[in-house]
This record gives C-alpha cells, sequence and structure tokens, in this order.
C-alpha cells in the first residue's frame, strides 16, 4: 500500500515538474509590504506569497519576471508572462490583446504625503507649483490635470520605497504612496520622523488579470483566484504583513 501511495505522489511531482511553468511579471517599483526584490528576485511580501500560492494550488511551478513598470504591459502583449498581478482595468484604458480578468482582490488607497510640520490635511488643486515624488510609469488621474498644466512637477523615481527616502531626505515637500507602503516605511522612523498621510487621491480594487491563451490554464487560474478571496486566504495573507485585512470594497 505504501509502495502504491509512493508511486502515485512520485508521478504527481514528476507530471507537475513537467509542467509549463505559471510566468508572473513583477514590477521593479513595487515595494513591501507588496514586494521585496533581493538581487532582483522576489522574496517575501503579500503578492509574491499570494502569487506562489496561486501557482501551486493551480499545480504548476511559479516562475518570476521582475520588469521595469514600462515594460510590463509590453510582455504581456507580446507573451513573455502569463500573469499580471495587482492591477485595475481603468489603468489600462487602451489595452490591446485578449485577457481575463479576475474578481477584486485587493484595495488600494493612494495618497498625497508629506513630513510632520505641514499641514495635516489639504487640497491638492491649492498647492503652489512645486514638484511632487512620483514613481517611473505610474498614472495618478488626481494628480495629471495640474501636472498637464504646469501647476505641479512629477519627480520620478525608480520604485515607491525611494519615492519616500526623498521625501525623508528633503528632496520635495509632498510625494504619492500608496498606505499599506507608507505604513510600512512608517514602522522603521521614530514618531516624530514618520510621514504623514495629508490627502486621499484615489482608492481602487485591484486584481489579476491573465493571457487568453491555450497555453496558460487561464480557467484554473481564475477559479483558483476565486477560491483563495471567498476562502479568506487573501485576507490571511494581507493580515500577516500589514496587521488587518483589506479586501475590496
Amino acid at each position: 500500500m505504501r509502495w502504491a501511495v509512493g508511486a502515485m505522489l512520485g508521478i504527481s511531482l514528476n507530471a507537475m515538474a513537467s509542467d509549463a511553468p505559471l510566468r508572473f511579471v513583477v514590477a521593479d517599483s513595487w515595494a513591501m509590504p507588496m514586494v521585496q526584490l533581493e538581487r532582483g528576485r522576489p522574496t517575501q511580501g503579500i503578492l509574491y506569497d499570494m502569487m506562489l500560492s496561486l501557482a501551486t494550488q493551480v499545480g504548476v511551478p511559479a516562475q518570476f519576471h521582475v520588469l521595469p513598470r514600462t515594460r510590463v504591459q509590453n510582455a504581456m502583449e507580446h507573451g513573455e508572462v502569463d500573469v499580471r498581478c495587482y492591477a485595475a482595468q481603468s489603468w489600462l484604458p487602451n489595452q490591446s490583446g485578449d485577457y481575463l480578468w479576475s474578481v477584486p482582490l485587493l484595495f488600494q488607497r493612494d495618497l498625497l504625503i508629506s513630513l510632520q510640520g505641514l499641514p495635516a490635511s489639504i487640497d491638492p488643486a491649492g498647492l503652489a507649483h512645486q514638484p511632487v515624488g512620483t514613481v517611473l510609469g505610474y498614472t495618478y488621474p488626481t494628480l495629471q490635470p495640474l501636472f498637464d498644466s504646469g501647476r505641479l512637477q512629477r519627480e520620478d523615481a525608480r520604485n515607491q520605497e525611494q519615492v519616500l527616502e526623498k521625501l525623508i531626505a528633503g528632496r520635495y515637500r509632498y510625494a504619492v504612496s500608496n498606505q499599506w507602503t507608507l505604513d510600512w516605511f512608517n514602522q522603521r522612523l521614530l514618531p516624530g520622523q514618520q510621514l504623514q498621510g495629508v490627502a486621499v487621491l484615489q482608492e481602487q480594487n485591484v486584481g489579476c488579470y491573465v493571457r487568453n491563451d491555450p497555453q496558460v490554464p487561464a480557467q484554473r487560474i481564475l477559479r483558483t483566484l476565486l477560491k483563495m478571496k471567498m476562502s479568506g486566504e487573501i485576507d490571511d495573507i494581507i493580515r500577516l504583513y500589514t496587521g488587518t485585512p483589506e479586501s475590496p470594497k
């Protein structure tokens, strides 16, 4: 009996090893608690844990492709990767290609932030001409009219953590960050040095989308993501890194 069970397990593992890997795209602009990148490879974080669990449950190996934010959609369109997570359809109004979207999985809140000592609540439209810390390749719909008019000026950094470090260093007075990264970054600072949110710029449900290709088990991926959300697994992963779950609203 043990031999039979062992043989079946061996067959299952060999089948999984022979399956094509599920290729996830990871933007190098992400920061903790979403993803920790070490030597160009993801090692931990909400999205890393979620994508690794997804591949395991689908029954294929996970493969992570770390790319600049500006190359992410191009890689999807050219079939270099199969799945992109932490995205919203509103971010891709001119999306080309055939894709299938998951249910909403995460909730993102973008904030305008500043050092302490500045007003705790502001209207971005009332700011005088000045630079604002932003991430290269990211879009900020609320601030875009102010960028277009020249009222505010983007000062791009490669990733979200660099944006916050430049704010601490005094390169500008205001920057944009999502709530999770701001909270994570503040953990390393003394209370009097912590950054503060001064305006909510956008609140957005985000999920994953998959290339609709016969070589990709798209429906199995989407069903698994739905199961992970409905079972509370994704909220548990969020809670592991943030202390509280924050579900799509």
